[in-house]
């Protein structure tokens, strides 16, 4: 038998609204850098950096390249 809901604060999601380009894509925007390993191949050492992407949860950062990411967003590099 079903029940009558009873509106609760709680289960409202908040959201912030997106700035959509005309064929309905955004750009990310990259909020912060969490961490930096080195991976040593065998002939050189690539640099990862851990980034926090706006509109996105903790668990969905990403690891991208960090000459790339200087190139790009030299702001986060900034100390």
């Amino acid at each position: 038998m079903l029940r009558k809901y009873n509106p609760d604060p709680s289960h409202v999601i908040r959201y912030e609204t997106i700035q959509l380009q005309d064929d309905l894509t955004y750009e990310e925007q990259p909020v912060a850098i969490l961490d930096r390993q080195v991976k040593k191949l065998r002939s050189k050492d690539v640099a990862s950096v851990k980034v926090l992407w706006r509109n996105h949860t903790s668990e969905e950062v990403t690891w991208e390249a960090e000459d790339e990411m200087r190139t790009k967003h030299p702001h986060l590099f900034d100390m």
